[in-house]
């Protein structure tokens, strides 16, 4: 439980901009030696039992490999953290870790123990369903130099999924982070305490730059019809491939065009520095100007609100519509990366 409850804090994103931070050590990546994802997942397969491993395996191949949910469930793919003994549940933690940046761990454990919070709000008969240990771990294939293999770890508000060859991401979508309360109005646990906001990059930054936009941008950026009530294709083994709608960073001045480069960044930033970089490399190569920025809804925190931005490569979803746990409205975040050339590292013709 300590890694579970204990006071993260959540960085900056402004130190993980792309490309200014990317050192020539942060580059090293996958073959860097203290960055062994395929060693890292070998070692946590290694401290399992019979029984545990043949939960938390399952063939590359397999239809359940491209299941993924972010909704509270009784079960789910893999091997929870509840069903771990305590080197287990360290081996699988250290595994998430060299999956994800500094920022992206940290995210991913606070959102984890949010549960603790949901618990205190909910009372205890939600205990079984609120659980900071509910959150399960899959490797798909065998971990290798030559193998084509996943991983997948998942739990409430939380799905993770990625696609190695050898010891190289080389996709990393679906990539789910949620938060529900997405503000704390008062102090609940060490580390949990009022005014904390998990996703307030990913929020504040999509304000700050509608609020930077002048009212033929806001009109061009304005979503038509009614205010969404969830992401699209939730749950879906790929994303939805409609058209790019909004306002284009090509109708942006150079200000502005910073401001969604950073809303972009606050999703980049949490995967590894190698996998951040590539995102960004096949964006400039199908041309930045053609991302777009759309929004629905309000201004303002406490009032429901959305928006997408989308590129030729990937798409971004972010909605805060739901209310909290204890009733506070539009306080309830969800936001997701997918990537338009196919998530799980499947052709979208493969959907």
């Amino acid at each position: 439980m300590r890694f579970l409850i204990s006071a993260l804090v959540v960085l900056a994103m402004g130190a993980m901009f792309y490309p200014e931070s990317l050192t020539l050590e942060a580059l090293q990546d996958g073959k860097k030696p203290g960055n062994p994802i395929m060693k890292t997942a070998q070692e946590f397969l290694a401290t399992l039992n019979e029984k545990q491993k043949a939960q938390a395996v399952v063939a590359y191949d397999s239809d359940t490999r491209v299941k993924w949910h972010f909704i509270p469930m009784d079960t789910r793919k893999g091997l929870p953290l509840m069903e771990m003994e305590s080197a287990q549940k360290d081996a699988a933690m250290k595994l998430l870790k060299t999956l994800v940046s500094k920022p992206g761990y940290e995210k991913a454990t606070k959102i984890m123990g949010l549960e603790n919070v949901l618990r205190k709000l909910e009372g205890p008969t939600s205990h079984a369903r609120r659980n900071p240990e509910k959150y399960y771990f899959t490797v798909f294939g065998e971990p290798g130099p030559q193998s084509h293999w996943g991983i997948s770890v998942e739990g409430h508000h939380l799905s993770l999924n990625f696609v190695l060859q050898g010891n190289k991401i080389v996709d990393s979508t679906p990539q789910f982070f949620a938060t529900n309360p997405a503000e704390l109005k008062e102090d609940y646990l060490p580390g949990y305490e009022k005014g904390l906001r998990v996703l307030r990059d990913e929020e504040q930054t999509g304000f700050d730059l509608l609020a930077s936009l002048d009212a033929d941008q806001k009109k061009l950026a304005t979503l038509p019809g009614d205010l969404p009530q969830e992401i699209r294709g939730a749950g879906e083994p790929q994303p939805p491939t409609g058209e790019a709608v909004g306002l284009s960073a090509a109708k942006m001045k150079p200000e502005q065009q910073e401001k969604l480069k950073a809303l972009m960044t606050a999703y980049t930033a949490k995967m590894r520095p190698l996998v951040a970089k590539g995102r960004w490399d096949l964006i400039e190569k199908a041309g930045f100007d053609k991302v777009t920025f759309a929004w629905s809804g309000a201004d303002r925190l406490g009032v429901g609100h959305y928006y997408r931005v989308q590129g030729p490569t990937f798409v971004i979803e972010f909605i805060n519509v739901q209310a909290d746990a204890a009733g506070n409205p539009a306080n309830h975040v969800h936001c997701v990366w997918r990537d338009m050339e196919g998530d799980f590292d499947l052709p979208i013709a493969a959907k």
